[in-house]
């Protein structure tokens, strides 16, 4: 280790240049990789409504849809402005009401039931279906040129404009959520830190670390928006205690000798010997994320890991090179620390360890009942302002047509009419459904004569293996309501054949939360197993682990409980990930005060001593890495305008204060409690006297 420093510190230049010169593939990567703004398509492949998707897809041209809504035009520009979509490469059909009766019957024969649902006050639909999928780029490109085209009197729904608005607004946002965190931290390290520049060049070293991630994501091929949005501050709060570490180990071995240069390296090799051990457990902790079946977690965990790698590897060559080519200015500009030693608050804790004991035993299962209590929504449109035009054509489209949920029923193309009529006759009968549209439908209407249906709607609702059935509900989307009725909605379909798919973003919400509250416990169980097994061979012991999980599960219970407690409805992506990285990436602040517990004990110390010491030299040191991790979400938490992002930023924020709290009381309390059982379950402490 100390030759590795010492190398580090001879070739400091060429260190720093590498670093520069790395910046360069690292921006054409960050620029080159895909960023995803469709949550739905993290489900898995092998589910029946993903199939379906591919279905619509492959068999129908249909890779998504859109309903443009049309106020105060006349039969004649629809008809122009239809043919202006059909010229779009990615647009198949262009259906409305001509395009399915023809445009020789009048709008007087249209059935009451059907004309109801398609004018109202002055306004109708257009039905756009595209080739490629929902939040592929060519579709995104073409709704954008479908507003160009249009004007005011046109909005323009569907999941696809959902999707191009949360693009702009993340877009227009990104750059402001790092400046926030790098403001915030910024001045907590000026309080933290003895010199007024030192902050800028760990800050610049994480810079450093942020780029290389990112622009390593190219491998991946695309990263979602989530991951893009929180990474980076995630990456900044998580690794700047490894930054923090390495700068008071130089500064106390240069107290040692008159050469900085072997200060350093043996910093480094004490840097590296500590923060290896310590970032294992939050490496690990993201890495349990890829066992959700959402992949979304993988995509997360994934980049997350590489984040805390790279953290690591440029706290021990680039932050040195730094620190050492601008030694003399960070002298320079030294300062005492504000951060104050916390004694009184050590002898509050040592006195009163009981208290907080009772104090924790009170207030768990109330903090576990609001964990357990929490709402959370499943509709990702939720989390968007209902300013974006495709929330507003949304709102629109079911305050005026009641169109809430349309879901897709795909049955066999040989089912005989009277067949599907009489299914959708079912279905329609169940409680929450608005209408149903099929050819069979349309084609039996009284009104209209069969042989005055164009071809053309046969296209729209047949394939050479299925036939299509518009199913519309008047339940919102990822609701119990609507999965109870899809459930029977199925139940209905397979009834009369038993291989029809029901597809739709109905459908794929049902799917969505089914799977979620899967990944809830498995992703939570993973974490805690896979961090417990890490701890057992660090600490050597079996009783520490469960005592530092248990400290830091409290924190979790509390910070996710509050929203239950508060009347808060949080995202359930919130719920899922959120105990994982407080976990893993807070449990550091456990071992911290258990790694010196144990060293002073094994000394032959009293519990007592032992506690006092490890309480005296950690509370400093937690309270700064509480507090910029603390600082690098809770900025962003507060600008985002995507509830989505600011929800995650928000409780990130609070579970690193709650947790550093929790670390601070309850942990040294618990191991005076316990102090016994851990000497008899450790390796080495066995033989201390009690």
């Amino acid at each position: 280790m100390h030759k590795f420093g010492q190398f580090v510190c001879k070739h400091r230049r060429l260190i720093l240049i590498i670093a520069l010169l790395l910046i360069i593939p690292s921006i054409i990567g960050m620029l080159a990789t895909r960023i995803n703004y469709d949550i739905l398509v993290y489900l898995p492949e092998d589910i029946e409504t993903v199939q379906g998707e591919d279905i619509l897809s492959e068999d129908f041209n249909m890779g998504g849809y859109s309903m443009v809504l049309v106020e105060n035009m006349s039969t004649k520009d629809i008809l122009k402005l239809e043919e202006k979509f059909k010229e779009l490469d990615n647009v198949e059909k262009v259906i409305s009401v001509a395009d399915v009766v023809g445009t020789n019957i009048p709008v007087e024969m249209i059935p009451d039931e059907l004309k109801e649902k398609i004018y109202k006050d002055d306004e109708t639909i257009i039905f756009v279906t595209f080739k490629d999928k929902i939040s592929s780029d060519a579709t995104m490109e073409t709704v954008q040129t479908m507003r160009d085209i249009t004007d005011k009197h046109c909005k323009i729904s569907g999941m696809t404009s959902v999707v191009l608005d949360t693009k702009y607004l993340v877009e227009s946002e990104m750059l402001i959520y790092v400046v926030i965190a790098v403001i915030l931290c910024f001045i907590i390290l000026q309080l933290a830190l003895d010199s007024f520049v030192a902050p800028v060049f760990l800050l610049l070293n994480i810079g450093f670390a942020i780029l290389y991630n990112m622009g390593s994501n190219i491998f991946l091929g695309e990263i979602s928006y989530i991951t893009e949005a929180i990474s980076a501050v995630l990456q900044l709060g998580v690794t700047m205690d490894f930054a923090i570490f390495l700068y008071h180990s130089y500064g106390h071995e240069k107290k040692n000798t008159d050469n900085k240069e072997e200060a350093m390296a043996t910093a480094i090799g004490k840097t590296l010997m500590s923060v290896v051990g310590s970032s294992l457990t939050t490496f690990a902790g993201f890495l349990a994320l890829c066992s959700m079946n959402l992949t979304l977690g993988k995509d997360i965990g994934i980049v997350m890991a590489k984040g805390i790698v790279f953290g690591v590897i440029c706290v021990v060559t680039i932050l040195p090179a730094l620190i050492l080519q601008f030694d003399g200015l960070i002298t320079k500009f030294s300062h005492r620390e504000f951060i104050p030693k916390f004694r009184h608050l050590k002898n509050f804790i040592m006195k009163h360890y009981v208290l907080i004991i009772l104090a924790f035993i009170i207030i768990l299962p109330i903090a576990y009942f609001g964990y357990k209590k929490t709402e959370v929504y499943y509709n990702i449109t939720s989390s968007l302002p209902s300013s974006l035009d495709g929330i507003s054509a949304n709102n629109e489209l079911e305050e005026k047509f009641d169109i809430v949920s349309v879901s897709l029923a795909l049955v066999d193309k040989d089912m005989p009419d009277y067949k599907v009529n009489e299914m959708l006759a079912e279905i329609d009968k169940l409680d929450g459904i608005d209408w149903t549209v099929s050819y069979s439908k349309i084609a039996s209407s009284k009104e209209i004569p069969k042989e005055m249906i164009p071809k053309q709607a046969l296209n729209i609702f047949q394939s050479d293996k299925y036939q299509m059935i518009l199913i519309s509900s008047s339940y919102n989307k990822a609701t119990t309501e609507l999965n109870d009725q899809l459930n029977e909605i199925n139940k209905i379909i397979k009834k009369y054949d038993d291989e029809a798919i029901l597809a739709g973003e109905g459908p794929l919400m049902k799917d969505l939360v089914e799977i979620s509250d899967h990944d809830f416990n498995s992703v939570n169980t993973v974490s805690i197993a896979v961090i417990f097994i890490i701890m057992i061979i660090v600490l050597k012991s079996i009783s520490l682990p469960i005592i530092l999980i248990s400290t830091i599960e409290f924190a979790i219970f509390i910070n996710m409980g509050i929203p239950y407690y508060t009347g808060n409805v949080i995202p359930f992506i919130a719920s899922i990930v959120i105990g994982t990285i407080q976990l893993g990436a807070t449990i550091d602040y456990a071992i911290l005060i258990t790694n010196k517990y144990i060293s002073v004990r094994k000394e032959g110390k009293s519990k007592k001593d032992a506690i006092d010491e490890s309480l005296g030299t950690s509370i400093s040191s937690i309270f700064v890495s509480g507090l910029c991790f603390f600082g690098a979400t809770f900025g962003v938490g507060l600008y985002s305008k995507v509830e989505l992002i600011s929800s995650l930023c928000s409780l990130m924020s609070r579970g690193a204060i709650i947790s550093m709290i929790c670390v601070v009381f309850v942990l040294p309390s618990l191991l005076m409690i316990f102090d016994k059982i851990v000497c008899k379950t450790t390796i080495g402490m066995r033989k201390i006297n009690n």
